[in-house]
């Protein structure tokens, strides 16, 4: 099976069994292309190193974009996207047996998870290790707090701020703040953000 099949059975929101004899060895190289990012030294050189690998991973990974390993993807990468301007902070799981689209000036905090896999309700369909997966899209703009966890399906419109912990199960819209599991809107972001933190007046060195 070559790897544009794979590919179209991971994308195709349809249950499949993972265990397809052809899957397994080809997941298992593109884990090795994640632990080969994670071993890059921590250096300018490293920094430069790591991006090129990032790019030759993922399906797309835009300008000015930055993981801090370790990172986790169950396909290296395969079905992620990356805009421009990205930054992720330590222990990024991207569960990317579906595609996950991440636009530009994202910011993603320590410990977050960002899923595409699913599986069958029916315990009888679970036995049998069935699954099938739904894309993720973070829109540009978006800030993801330490330890969230976008669940499969789910759309995070652009702007918007989760907060740290929060479970986000359903499409959050734009420009607003959510938190909660599961994560729920807490208020709109406004004017009154651009000027104020936590009640005082913003000071930019």
């Amino acid at each position: 099976m070559e790897k544009e099949e794979i590919v179209k059975i991971l994308l195709s929101k349809k249950v499949y069994d993972p265990g397809i004899p052809e899957i397994a060895p080809f997941q298992l190289s593109r884990l090795e292309m994640v632990n080969e990012f994670n071993r890059i030294p921590s250096s300018l050189e490293g920094v430069a190193l790591r991006r090129a690998k990032l790019k030759e991973m993922f399906a797309s990974f835009g300008e000015n974009c930055y993981i801090e390993p370790p990172l986790h993807a169950n396909f290296g990468g395969l079905n992620v996207h990356f805009g421009n301007n990205i930054y992720s902070n330590s222990n990024l799981t991207l569960v990317d047996d579906g595609e996950i689209i991440i636009e530009d000036n994202v910011m993603i905090g320590p410990n977050v998870t960002i899923a595409t896999a699913q599986h069958p309700i029916s315990p009888k369909l679970r036995e049998k290790g069935l699954q099938y997966n739904l894309p993720v899209h973070i829109k540009r703009n978006v800030w993801l707090g330490s330890g969230v966890i976008v669940l499969p399906g789910v759309t995070i419109g652009e702007n918007s701020v989760i907060g740290a912990g929060s479970v986000v199960t359903k499409d959050i819209p734009a420009n607003v703040i959510a938190a909660g599991n599961p994560c729920k809107v807490l208020r709109e972001i406004t004017e009154e953000d651009d000027k104020y933190i936590h009640g005082k007046l913003i000071e930019i060195i």
